[in-house]
């Protein structure tokens, strides 16, 4: 990027500051859940209506995808997919900004309302600079990345399913995560595999009821639930090679029995498992399929094992992130950005990744004058963004757009 180009893209990024705060605090006042993100998609789509920039509502259900082709006319020119995601959780904000939530038990309590924010005003310094584009920016606001209600398929899945990633087809696809325990506008990212995949297991174990006065005559599907979920924790612990990448398995809810002086019939838990490494993750389901089945049939009992998944491993293409952090550096400084380690937290940002190279990274907002651990974490009522920042999610969003566009 030329020096009248980098001068110029300061001007116009700094002069939307305030427009950022308002769409923003808007979003954060007006929260919705996955799939029932209809207020938020109509905002959204009136903001871009008002750049001017053409845009498409409904896309996996509440998404929108809205796209800035260059005025330049050259072949091979880059397609650059940006990504930010719509919904919010269902929680009870404890904060007291003056923007805290206006829903009963409903909150942006994952940052999705500053990201969302960051897009829309990426888009509005884009479009203000469209004549200097070399390539084409589609923006994809994303409905459902906490997860589809009653185990439909959504998000991210769902807008690639639809076409969002076709109609043009994008070469390369960047996303950002707020941070609430970051200093407040550094940025982070990781080479390769950033962030676990998730998936879902339900295990249902069927024994032999009885009278809890007399439990030889039972095959306790309580106590054979209790074994497989130490068995879980072997898996972990004494059957995979934990130097080669972290492995996460928890039980987070175990139902069983209506009285107690009755042992039932069934006991189901259900859990999750995160990984690092996708062999690793092919692995770990069928070391959990044989380590359930194994311990009931050795009390007698059966278990029936189901897994589905919630997202892949999310990974930054190494060559991308080499590039990439180039671009990051002219924002914050060196010093400002730094190569974190992964996290066993999961996003399905993940699935743009089978289709094209990818680049996830992060953006601080932990407010000015605390400690990480004096802040409230992500998906708790007292989660908090200092917006001072934001401004350098946008930055980052136009470097790596016109970064990679001319290489």
């Amino acid at each position: 990027m030329n020096l009248e180009l980098k001068e110029l893209l300061s001007t116009k990024v700094s002069a939307i500051y305030e427009k950022i705060k308002s769409y923003r605090e808007h979003l954060h006042q007006n929260p919705e859940l996955s799939y029932k993100e209809f207020n938020t998609m109509e905002y959204v789509a009136a903001k871009l209506k008002e750049i001017g920039i053409p845009y498409e509502k409904g896309v996996a259900g509440t998404g929108i995808v809205s796209i800035i082709r260059s005025s330049k006319h050259s072949e091979n020119q880059a397609c650059i997919g940006l990504r930010a995601d719509l919904d919010a959780l269902p929680i009870q904000e404890q904060n007291t900004a003056s923007y805290k939530s206006k829903v009963e038990g409903v909150m942006h309590a994952c940052g999705h309302d500053a990201h969302t924010a960051i897009l829309m005003a990426t888009a509005k310094a884009l479009k203000d600079m469209q004549k200097d584009l070399a390539g084409t920016v589609v923006f994809l606001f994303q409905p459902a990345e906490e997860g589809a209600p009653n185990n439909e398929e959504g998000g991210a899945k769902l807008m690639i399913k639809e076409g969002a990633m076709d109609a043009p087809k994008l070469d390369v696809v960047f996303g950002l995560h707020m941070a609430a325990q970051l200093p407040t506008g550094m940025l982070s990212y990781k080479s390769g595999a950033a962030q676990a995949s998730s998936d879902l297991f339900k295990i249902v174990v069927n024994g032999k009821g009885s009278h809890g006065a007399m439990p030889w005559g039972s095959i306790d599907p309580i106590v054979v639930s209790a074994q497989i979920i130490e068995g879980l924790q072997h898996i972990v612990s004494r059957q995979s090679d934990l130097t080669k990448a972290p492995l996460v398995i928890s039980v987070g809810s175990l139902h069983s029995g209506v009285r107690a002086n009755i042992i039932p019939e069934t006991a189901q838990m259900e859990g999750t498992i995160r990984s690092l490494d996708a062999t690793m993750r092919k692995e770990t389901h069928e070391k959990i399929r044989h380590t359930a089945k194994s311990i009931a049939a050795a009390s007698g009992a059966t278990a029936e094992v189901e897994i589905k998944t919630q997202t892949l491993v999310n990974y930054n293409d190494p060559a991308l992130a080499k590039k990439s952090v180039l671009s990051l550096y002219k924002v914050a400084g060196p010093d400002n950005v730094y190569e974190s380690n992964w996290t066993t937290a999961a996003e399905d940002f993940s699935f743009y990744g089978e289709k094209a190279p990818t680049f996830f990274f992060g953006l601080g907002g932990m407010e000015k004058g605390k400690k990480a651990n004096e802040v409230g974490g992500h998906h708790t009522p007292d989660f908090y963004l200092d917006e001072s920042g934001f401004i350098n999610g946008v930055k980052a969003f136009c470097n790596l757009v016109f970064d990679y566009a001319k290489k």
